[in-house]
């Protein structure tokens, strides 16, 4: 089959297709006469096995490693699951930073009168130096908002 079809069926774009190959995680594509890539049914399930990763976010390198563990025969899940585990860690970190993130900016929101008056939290908040936590609280001590929590 050809890349369009191959996309239609695995549920990537051609370029996306063009870009694992690339990257190494789909073996090159065959060639037809004229040059075009030609895909198996082989290939589409490990296109669908790349979507499904990256749906869970994992990167390109734990997928590569994750296609070698499927391929072989001989894997153990230990593997795999430390491999999730870690991933799952990763998700866990920027969950949190995300949230740090969220909760200074609520923070500021919530301080700023959004009047026409020129102090505004927020700005100071962005302007203040060190980290989300220090500046939350320095931006909420400028606007004489309570900005503890």
């Amino acid at each position: 089959m050809n890349i369009s079809e191959a996309a239609r069926l695995s549920g990537l774009s051609s370029k996306q297709i063009r870009d694992y190959e690339k990257n190494g995680l789909l073996p090159p594509a065959e060639r037809s006469g004229s040059g075009y890539r030609r895909y198996s049914g082989d290939d589409v399930a490990t296109l669908r096995f790349i979507r499904h990763a990256r749906d869970v976010g994992f990167s390109l390198k734990q997928i590569d490693r994750l296609l070698q563990l499927q391929r072989d025969p001989q894997r153990n899940s230990r593997d795999v699951k430390r491999i999730t585990a870690e991933h799952i860690q990763e998700l866990a970190e920027k969950i949190s930073e995300l949230q740090r993130m969220l909760d200074t900016l609520q923070r500021w929101h919530d301080c700023c009168d959004g009047s026409d008056r020129p102090d505004c939290p927020i700005l100071n908040g962005l302007a203040a130096e060190g980290s989300i936590g220090e500046s939350e609280s320095a931006a909420g001590r400028q606007a004489g908002c309570c900005a503890a929590g």
